[in-house]
Protein backbone atom coordinates (compact mmCIF):
# COMPACT_ATOMS: atom_id res chain seq x y z
CA UNK A 1 0.00 0.00 0.00
CA UNK A 2 1.06 3.37 -1.05
CA UNK A 3 2.10 5.93 1.83
CA UNK A 4 -0.77 8.89 1.87
CA UNK A 5 -1.49 12.12 4.13
CA UNK A 6 -5.02 12.46 5.05
CA UNK A 7 -5.78 16.25 4.96
CA UNK A 8 -8.94 17.16 3.23
CA UNK A 9 -11.07 14.84 6.23
CA UNK A 10 -9.39 16.79 9.12
CA UNK A 11 -12.57 18.77 9.96
CA UNK A 12 -14.57 15.76 8.83
CA UNK A 13 -17.72 15.13 10.79
CA UNK A 14 -19.62 11.54 10.67
CA UNK A 15 -20.90 9.83 8.09
CA UNK A 16 -24.68 8.51 8.17
CA UNK A 17 -25.33 5.14 9.92
CA UNK A 18 -25.72 3.48 6.88
CA UNK A 19 -21.79 4.03 5.58
CA UNK A 20 -20.56 3.19 8.59
CA UNK A 21 -17.79 0.56 8.69
CA UNK A 22 -18.33 -2.97 10.99
CA UNK A 23 -17.65 -2.31 14.64
CA UNK A 24 -16.32 -6.44 15.10
CA UNK A 25 -14.31 -8.12 15.89
CA UNK A 26 -12.83 -5.87 18.37
CA UNK A 27 -9.03 -6.23 18.37
CA UNK A 28 -7.98 -4.09 21.03
CA UNK A 29 -10.44 -3.19 23.44
CA UNK A 30 -8.41 -1.17 26.23
CA UNK A 31 -4.90 0.25 26.34
CA UNK A 32 -3.20 -3.02 27.65
CA UNK A 33 -4.71 -4.83 24.63
CA UNK A 34 -6.82 -8.17 24.12
CA UNK A 35 -5.87 -9.89 26.67
CA UNK A 36 -5.30 -7.13 29.29
CA UNK A 37 -1.87 -7.49 29.71
CA UNK A 38 0.37 -5.49 26.89
CA UNK A 39 1.00 -9.29 24.94
CA UNK A 40 0.20 -8.81 21.34
CA UNK A 41 -1.34 -12.10 19.97
CA UNK A 42 0.83 -14.89 18.23
CA UNK A 43 -1.18 -14.40 14.89
CA UNK A 44 -1.01 -10.83 14.70
CA UNK A 45 2.94 -10.97 15.87
CA UNK A 46 4.00 -13.16 12.80
CA UNK A 47 3.06 -10.32 10.16
CA UNK A 48 4.13 -7.12 12.02
CA UNK A 49 7.16 -5.48 10.36
CA UNK A 50 10.24 -5.41 12.40
CA UNK A 51 11.53 -2.54 10.79
CA UNK A 52 10.17 0.77 9.74
CA UNK A 53 11.28 4.50 8.83
CA UNK A 54 8.52 7.85 9.80
CA UNK A 55 11.25 9.77 8.24
CA UNK A 56 11.52 7.63 4.72
CA UNK A 57 8.08 6.22 4.82
CA UNK A 58 9.45 2.54 5.16
CA UNK A 59 6.77 0.41 6.14
CA UNK A 60 4.56 3.38 6.26
CA UNK A 61 1.44 2.47 5.44
CA UNK A 62 -0.30 6.04 6.28
CA UNK A 63 -0.23 8.81 8.12
CA UNK A 64 -3.27 10.97 9.49
CA UNK A 65 -3.03 14.74 10.74
CA UNK A 66 -4.53 15.10 13.79
CA UNK A 67 -5.74 18.09 15.69
CA UNK A 68 -5.40 18.52 19.25
CA UNK A 69 -3.32 16.43 22.07
CA UNK A 70 -4.37 13.70 24.19
CA UNK A 71 -2.05 10.83 25.58
CA UNK A 72 -5.05 8.37 25.33
CA UNK A 73 -4.07 5.14 23.53
CA UNK A 74 -6.15 4.13 20.83
CA UNK A 75 -8.63 1.40 20.68
CA UNK A 76 -9.72 -0.99 17.79
CA UNK A 77 -12.79 -2.41 16.66
CA UNK A 78 -13.77 -3.80 13.57
CA UNK A 79 -12.61 -1.03 10.88
CA UNK A 80 -11.99 1.60 13.13
CA UNK A 81 -9.66 3.03 15.35
CA UNK A 82 -10.73 5.30 18.68
CA UNK A 83 -9.25 7.91 20.77
CA UNK A 84 -9.71 11.21 22.71
CA UNK A 85 -8.10 14.52 22.21
CA UNK A 86 -8.40 18.03 23.14
CA UNK A 87 -7.16 21.60 22.88
CA UNK A 88 -4.40 22.54 24.66
CA UNK A 89 -6.85 24.99 26.94
CA UNK A 90 -9.07 21.99 27.81
CA UNK A 91 -11.87 23.96 26.51
CA UNK A 92 -12.77 21.54 23.49
CA UNK A 93 -12.47 17.78 23.87
CA UNK A 94 -13.26 15.20 21.44
CA UNK A 95 -13.37 11.86 20.55
CA UNK A 96 -11.70 10.92 17.57
CA UNK A 97 -12.84 7.84 14.88
CA UNK A 98 -10.51 6.62 12.05
CA UNK A 99 -10.90 4.02 9.31
CA UNK A 100 -7.75 1.60 9.97
CA UNK A 101 -7.56 0.57 6.36
CA UNK A 102 -7.43 4.36 4.84
CA UNK A 103 -6.72 6.25 7.39
CA UNK A 104 -9.95 8.28 6.69
CA UNK A 105 -11.51 10.37 9.83
CA UNK A 106 -14.82 8.94 10.13
CA UNK A 107 -15.67 10.64 13.52
CA UNK A 108 -14.37 14.15 14.69
CA UNK A 109 -16.97 14.54 17.41
CA UNK A 110 -16.68 17.60 19.64
CA UNK A 111 -18.09 15.88 23.17
CA UNK A 112 -17.47 18.54 25.89
CA UNK A 113 -16.44 22.06 26.16
CA UNK A 114 -15.27 23.92 29.06
CA UNK A 115 -15.76 27.50 30.12
CA UNK A 116 -13.06 27.50 32.44
CA UNK A 117 -10.92 23.95 32.76
CA UNK A 118 -8.66 24.00 35.76
CA UNK A 119 -4.93 24.60 34.16
CA UNK A 120 -2.61 21.63 34.73
CA UNK A 121 0.14 22.99 36.36
CA UNK A 122 2.66 20.76 34.66
CA UNK A 123 3.96 20.55 31.16
CA UNK A 124 3.55 16.92 31.02
CA UNK A 125 -0.22 15.95 31.16
CA UNK A 126 -3.28 16.86 29.06
CA UNK A 127 -6.63 17.18 28.67
CA UNK A 128 -7.25 13.59 27.21
CA UNK A 129 -4.84 11.47 29.15
CA UNK A 130 -7.18 8.52 29.88
CA UNK A 131 -7.35 6.05 27.43
CA UNK A 132 -11.19 5.07 26.33
CA UNK A 133 -12.93 1.25 26.48
CA UNK A 134 -14.33 -0.58 23.23
CA UNK A 135 -16.84 -3.17 23.37
CA UNK A 136 -18.71 -4.47 19.98
CA UNK A 137 -21.45 -2.41 21.18
CA UNK A 138 -20.11 0.43 23.00
CA UNK A 139 -17.02 3.18 23.30
CA UNK A 140 -16.73 4.44 26.51
CA UNK A 141 -14.82 7.46 27.25
CA UNK A 142 -13.69 9.76 29.93
CA UNK A 143 -11.55 12.95 30.45
CA UNK A 144 -11.87 12.83 34.30
CA UNK A 145 -14.28 15.49 35.99
CA UNK A 146 -14.82 16.99 32.53
CA UNK A 147 -17.31 14.53 31.43
CA UNK A 148 -17.65 10.25 30.67
CA UNK A 149 -19.69 9.35 27.98
CA UNK A 150 -21.10 6.20 26.16
CA UNK A 151 -20.98 6.18 22.26
CA UNK A 152 -22.45 3.97 19.70
CA UNK A 153 -19.60 2.52 17.82
CA UNK A 154 -21.69 2.25 14.74
CA UNK A 155 -22.48 5.83 14.38
CA UNK A 156 -20.69 7.79 16.92
CA UNK A 157 -23.94 8.85 18.74
CA UNK A 158 -23.89 9.25 22.55
CA UNK A 159 -25.81 6.97 24.11
CA UNK A 160 -25.38 9.16 27.84
CA UNK A 161 -23.01 11.09 29.09
CA UNK A 162 -22.32 12.54 33.01
CA UNK A 163 -20.63 15.48 33.82
CA UNK A 164 -21.35 15.86 37.75
CA UNK A 165 -19.04 13.10 38.97
CA UNK A 166 -16.05 15.58 39.90
CA UNK A 167 -12.43 16.36 41.56
CA UNK A 168 -9.92 18.65 41.52
CA UNK A 169 -7.24 16.76 39.48
CA UNK A 170 -4.98 20.00 40.08
CA UNK A 171 -2.78 18.97 37.57
CA UNK A 172 -5.10 16.86 35.07
CA UNK A 173 -7.21 13.52 34.59
CA UNK A 174 -5.47 10.20 34.16
CA UNK A 175 -7.01 7.67 35.50
CA UNK A 176 -8.67 5.33 32.37
CA UNK A 177 -11.95 3.69 33.01
CA UNK A 178 -12.44 -0.11 33.78
CA UNK A 179 -15.24 -1.83 32.24
CA UNK A 180 -16.44 -5.04 34.38
CA UNK A 181 -19.52 -7.01 33.60
CA UNK A 182 -22.31 -4.37 33.70
CA UNK A 183 -20.33 -1.97 35.51
CA UNK A 184 -18.15 0.85 34.36
CA UNK A 185 -15.28 1.74 36.98
CA UNK A 186 -13.96 5.30 37.36
CA UNK A 187 -11.31 6.85 39.58
CA UNK A 188 -11.22 10.18 41.06
CA UNK A 189 -7.89 10.69 43.71
CA UNK A 190 -7.67 14.45 43.36
CA UNK A 191 -6.37 17.41 45.60
CA UNK A 192 -10.19 17.67 46.99
CA UNK A 193 -11.95 14.47 47.12
CA UNK A 194 -10.52 10.96 46.57
CA UNK A 195 -13.12 8.30 45.71
CA UNK A 196 -13.76 5.05 43.03
CA UNK A 197 -17.42 5.14 41.80
CA UNK A 198 -19.30 2.65 39.53
CA UNK A 199 -21.98 3.33 36.80
CA UNK A 200 -24.44 1.13 35.14
CA UNK A 201 -22.34 0.83 31.63
CA UNK A 202 -25.52 0.84 29.77
CA UNK A 203 -27.55 3.58 31.47
CA UNK A 204 -24.92 5.90 33.13
CA UNK A 205 -26.47 5.42 36.43
CA UNK A 206 -24.44 5.53 39.86
CA UNK A 207 -24.53 1.93 41.56
CA UNK A 208 -22.25 2.87 44.49
CA UNK A 209 -19.82 5.42 45.60
CA UNK A 210 -16.69 4.16 47.72
CA UNK A 211 -14.37 7.43 49.36
CA UNK A 212 -10.78 6.31 50.20
CA UNK A 213 -10.18 5.70 53.83
CA UNK A 214 -6.36 6.65 53.62
CA UNK A 215 -4.43 8.56 56.50
CA UNK A 216 -2.62 10.71 53.98
CA UNK A 217 -0.44 12.25 57.24
CA UNK A 218 -0.04 15.23 55.28
CA UNK A 219 -2.62 17.93 57.95
CA UNK A 220 -0.47 21.23 59.26
CA UNK A 221 -0.79 23.32 62.20
CA UNK A 222 -4.21 24.07 61.05
CA UNK A 223 -5.32 20.81 59.95
CA UNK A 224 -5.03 22.08 56.22
CA UNK A 225 -3.42 19.61 53.70
CA UNK A 226 0.09 20.48 52.85
CA UNK A 227 0.80 21.84 49.38
CA UNK A 228 -3.27 22.05 49.06
CA UNK A 229 -3.36 18.59 48.56
CA UNK A 230 -0.97 17.62 45.38
CA UNK A 231 0.28 14.73 48.09
CA UNK A 232 -3.39 13.01 47.59
CA UNK A 233 -3.14 12.78 43.95
CA UNK A 234 -3.56 9.61 42.13
CA UNK A 235 -3.72 8.97 38.30
CA UNK A 236 -4.62 4.51 39.08
CA UNK A 237 -6.31 2.63 36.50
CA UNK A 238 -7.58 -0.68 38.20
CA UNK A 239 -8.10 -4.44 37.92
CA UNK A 240 -10.58 -6.87 38.87
CA UNK A 241 -8.94 -10.06 40.20
CA UNK A 242 -11.02 -13.37 41.53
CA UNK A 243 -9.63 -13.42 44.78
CA UNK A 244 -10.63 -16.72 47.23
CA UNK A 245 -13.92 -16.38 45.84
CA UNK A 246 -14.38 -12.81 45.40
CA UNK A 247 -14.12 -10.34 42.81
CA UNK A 248 -12.10 -7.72 43.76
CA UNK A 249 -11.51 -4.54 42.62
CA UNK A 250 -7.76 -3.63 43.09
CA UNK A 251 -7.25 -0.22 43.29
CA UNK A 252 -4.03 1.65 43.94
CA UNK A 253 -4.15 5.46 45.47
CA UNK A 254 -2.04 8.09 47.41
CA UNK A 255 -0.55 6.43 50.05
CA UNK A 256 -2.66 3.43 50.48
CA UNK A 257 -3.74 0.31 47.65
CA UNK A 258 -7.12 -1.26 48.68
CA UNK A 259 -9.34 -3.93 47.84
CA UNK A 260 -12.96 -3.45 47.32
CA UNK A 261 -16.05 -5.68 46.69
CA UNK A 262 -16.57 -4.95 43.04
CA UNK A 263 -20.05 -5.61 43.24
CA UNK A 264 -20.77 -3.71 45.90
CA UNK A 265 -17.66 -1.32 46.53
CA UNK A 266 -17.16 -2.58 49.80
CA UNK A 267 -13.73 -2.19 51.46
CA UNK A 268 -12.34 -5.54 52.30
CA UNK A 269 -8.51 -4.57 53.05
CA UNK A 270 -5.84 -2.23 52.50
CA UNK A 271 -2.20 -1.78 51.51
CA UNK A 272 -0.07 1.31 53.25
CA UNK A 273 2.96 2.95 50.95
CA UNK A 274 4.92 5.64 50.53
CA UNK A 275 4.06 7.07 47.10
CA UNK A 276 1.45 9.66 45.31
CA UNK A 277 0.66 9.86 41.60
CA UNK A 278 0.05 6.45 41.28
CA UNK A 279 -0.81 5.53 37.63
CA UNK A 280 -0.12 1.85 36.85
CA UNK A 281 -2.35 -1.30 36.90
CA UNK A 282 -1.85 -4.28 39.10
CA UNK A 283 -1.03 -7.72 37.84
CA UNK A 284 -1.36 -10.86 38.93
CA UNK A 285 1.31 -14.00 39.09
CA UNK A 286 0.38 -17.42 40.36
CA UNK A 287 -0.71 -16.17 44.13
CA UNK A 288 0.73 -12.73 44.18
CA UNK A 289 -0.32 -9.29 43.22
CA UNK A 290 2.13 -6.89 42.21
CA UNK A 291 1.41 -3.26 42.66
CA UNK A 292 3.27 -0.09 41.59
CA UNK A 293 3.17 2.88 44.70
CA UNK A 294 3.42 6.20 41.86
CA UNK A 295 5.16 7.98 40.94
CA UNK A 296 7.48 9.72 44.66
CA UNK A 297 9.94 6.95 45.14
CA UNK A 298 8.16 4.54 43.27
CA UNK A 299 8.07 0.75 45.22
CA UNK A 300 6.88 -2.62 43.23
CA UNK A 301 5.72 -4.48 45.93
CA UNK A 302 4.04 -8.03 45.91
CA UNK A 303 1.45 -9.38 48.13
CA UNK A 304 0.49 -12.47 49.22
CA UNK A 305 -3.66 -13.66 48.14
CA UNK A 306 -4.89 -15.50 50.73
CA UNK A 307 -8.02 -16.13 52.63
CA UNK A 308 -6.95 -13.77 55.35
CA UNK A 309 -6.79 -10.50 53.32
CA UNK A 310 -9.47 -8.39 55.94
CA UNK A 311 -8.43 -4.66 57.16
CA UNK A 312 -4.92 -3.50 56.60
CA UNK A 313 -2.52 -6.16 55.58
CA UNK A 314 0.95 -4.09 54.93
CA UNK A 315 2.88 -5.93 56.87
CA UNK A 316 0.98 -9.31 57.31
CA UNK A 317 1.24 -9.89 53.84
CA UNK A 318 4.00 -8.06 51.82
CA UNK A 319 6.23 -10.80 50.23
CA UNK A 320 8.50 -8.82 48.95
CA UNK A 321 9.50 -4.85 47.73
CA UNK A 322 11.59 -3.28 45.06
CA UNK A 323 12.24 -0.30 46.48
CA UNK A 324 14.57 1.41 43.69
CA UNK A 325 14.39 1.30 39.77
CA UNK A 326 10.77 1.49 39.39
CA UNK A 327 8.22 2.76 36.28
CA UNK A 328 6.02 5.57 37.26
CA UNK A 329 4.41 6.13 33.88
CA UNK A 330 4.74 3.41 31.37
CA UNK A 331 3.39 0.18 32.27
CA UNK A 332 5.39 -2.52 33.17
CA UNK A 333 4.55 -6.42 31.18
CA UNK A 334 4.43 -9.68 32.73
CA UNK A 335 6.03 -12.16 30.38
CA UNK A 336 6.51 -15.90 31.80
CA UNK A 337 6.90 -15.12 35.39
CA UNK A 338 9.52 -11.73 34.76
CA UNK A 339 8.46 -8.34 35.17
CA UNK A 340 9.84 -6.13 32.83
CA UNK A 341 9.16 -2.28 33.79
CA UNK A 342 11.00 1.16 32.61
CA UNK A 343 11.25 4.41 34.40
CA UNK A 344 11.09 7.49 33.52
CA UNK A 345 14.68 7.94 32.70
CA UNK A 346 14.85 4.80 30.73
CA UNK A 347 16.36 2.50 33.42
CA UNK A 348 14.37 -1.16 31.73
CA UNK A 349 14.79 -3.87 34.34
CA UNK A 350 13.84 -7.17 34.44
CA UNK A 351 12.66 -8.56 37.91
CA UNK A 352 11.80 -12.51 38.87
CA UNK A 353 8.14 -11.79 40.03
CA UNK A 354 7.84 -14.46 42.19
CA UNK A 355 10.69 -13.88 44.10
CA UNK A 356 11.64 -10.17 43.92
CA UNK A 357 15.15 -10.92 42.95
CA UNK A 358 16.78 -8.02 40.37
CA UNK A 359 17.62 -10.23 37.20
CA UNK A 360 19.44 -7.51 35.33
CA UNK A 361 19.12 -3.88 34.58
CA UNK A 362 20.33 -1.29 31.84
CA UNK A 363 19.50 2.07 30.32
CA UNK A 364 17.76 2.62 26.88
CA UNK A 365 17.86 6.88 25.73
CA UNK A 366 15.09 9.17 26.24
CA UNK A 367 12.03 9.88 28.22
CA UNK A 368 9.64 7.05 28.46
CA UNK A 369 5.72 7.67 28.42
CA UNK A 370 4.47 5.14 26.33
CA UNK A 371 3.80 2.08 27.41
CA UNK A 372 5.68 -1.33 26.34
CA UNK A 373 3.89 -4.08 25.08
CA UNK A 374 5.01 -7.64 23.87
CA UNK A 375 5.93 -9.33 20.21
CA UNK A 376 6.58 -12.44 20.96
CA UNK A 377 9.69 -12.41 22.39
CA UNK A 378 10.37 -8.85 21.79
CA UNK A 379 9.34 -6.14 23.88
CA UNK A 380 8.67 -3.04 21.87
CA UNK A 381 9.64 -0.25 23.63
CA UNK A 382 8.83 3.91 22.22
CA UNK A 383 10.47 6.81 24.06
CA UNK A 384 9.00 10.38 24.22
CA UNK A 385 11.18 11.73 21.17
CA UNK A 386 9.87 8.54 18.81
CA UNK A 387 12.21 5.82 18.77
CA UNK A 388 10.58 2.52 19.32
CA UNK A 389 13.36 -0.17 20.47
CA UNK A 390 12.80 -3.78 20.41
CA UNK A 391 14.32 -5.25 22.90
CA UNK A 392 14.64 -9.58 23.28
CA UNK A 393 12.10 -10.32 26.35
CA UNK A 394 14.99 -12.66 28.34
CA UNK A 395 15.82 -12.91 31.58
CA UNK A 396 19.12 -13.54 31.55
CA UNK A 397 20.30 -10.20 30.00
CA UNK A 398 19.55 -6.66 28.08
CA UNK A 399 19.44 -6.88 24.43
CA UNK A 400 18.65 -4.70 21.77
CA UNK A 401 17.56 -5.96 18.99
CA UNK A 402 17.10 -3.12 16.14
CA UNK A 403 15.64 0.75 16.91
CA UNK A 404 12.92 2.30 14.38
CA UNK A 405 12.20 5.86 14.28
CA UNK A 406 9.33 8.28 14.08
CA UNK A 407 9.05 11.66 12.92
CA UNK A 408 7.34 12.45 15.91
CA UNK A 409 6.95 12.68 19.83
CA UNK A 410 4.92 9.57 20.84
CA UNK A 411 3.23 10.15 23.97
CA UNK A 412 0.59 7.25 23.53
CA UNK A 413 1.27 3.32 23.29
CA UNK A 414 1.49 1.16 20.51
CA UNK A 415 -1.46 -0.76 19.70
CA UNK A 416 -1.98 -3.92 16.87
CA UNK A 417 -5.14 -4.84 14.65
CA UNK A 418 -4.78 -7.95 12.05
CA UNK A 419 -1.05 -7.48 11.67
CA UNK A 420 -0.56 -3.67 11.36
CA UNK A 421 0.91 -1.71 14.12
CA UNK A 422 -0.53 1.70 14.83
CA UNK A 423 1.11 4.47 16.93
CA UNK A 424 -0.18 8.00 17.51
CA UNK A 425 2.13 10.53 17.63
CA UNK A 426 1.41 13.85 18.94
CA UNK A 427 0.74 15.35 15.41
CA UNK A 428 -0.62 11.85 13.91
CA UNK A 429 -1.79 8.96 13.65
CA UNK A 430 0.41 5.65 11.43
CA UNK A 431 -0.27 3.12 10.45
CA UNK A 432 2.92 0.38 10.19
CA UNK A 433 2.65 -2.43 8.02
CA UNK A 434 4.78 -5.39 5.51
CA UNK A 435 4.62 -3.63 2.22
Amino acid sequence: MSFRTTLATLFAFALPAAAQPVTTPVFWPVKAGPTRDGIVPAADVAKLPLEWDGVTNKNIAWRTPLEGSGHSTPVIGGAVIWFTAATADGKKMYVYGIDRQSGKILHHILQFENEAPEELGNPLNNYAAPSPVLEEDALYVHFGTYGTARLDPATGKTVWQRRDINARHFRGPGSSPLVHGDLLVLTFDGIDKQFVTALNKKTGETLWITPRTTDYGDLDKEGKPTRDGDMRKAYHTPAVFDLNGTEVLVSIGSRAAFGYEVKTGKELWTVRHGGFNAAIPPVRLGDLLILNTGSERAHTVAIRIDAKMTGDITESHTVWDKDKRNASEACPVLLDGTYYQITRGGILSATDAQTGKDLWEDRLQGRFLPSPIVLGDKLLICNDPGQCYLVKASPEKFEVLGTNVMPEMITSSPVVAEGALFIRTIGALYKIEKK
